[in-house]
């Protein structure tokens, strides 16, 4: 199902306003159980977690996301 422009330009400003903060949240847990558990790991080690992490989310929202910036397509073209 194809969301329309409209659609997306809405879903992507709840996904940026609420869907990343939380996300934050649930990575900082994460970390959290990480140093509690394993104590702070390697600089490196830490930096692919924080990377990973960081690209993690943007991958199943690439469709959403595709596009919001453009004009609407279905719009008739301004003269």
């Amino acid at each position: 199902m194809a969301l329309s422009h409209k659609a997306k330009k809405r879903w992507s400003l709840l996904i940026l306003l609420v869907g990343i903060p939380l996300y934050v949240l649930v990575v900082m847990g994460v970390m959290g159980f990480v140093y509690d558990t394993y104590g702070q790991p390697p600089f490196l080690v830490e930096l692919a977690i924080y990377v990973g992490l960081g690209v993690l989310w943007a991958i199943p929202l690439k469709r959403v996301f595709m596009g919001v910036g453009q004009a609407d397509p279905n719009d008739p073209p301004q003269d």
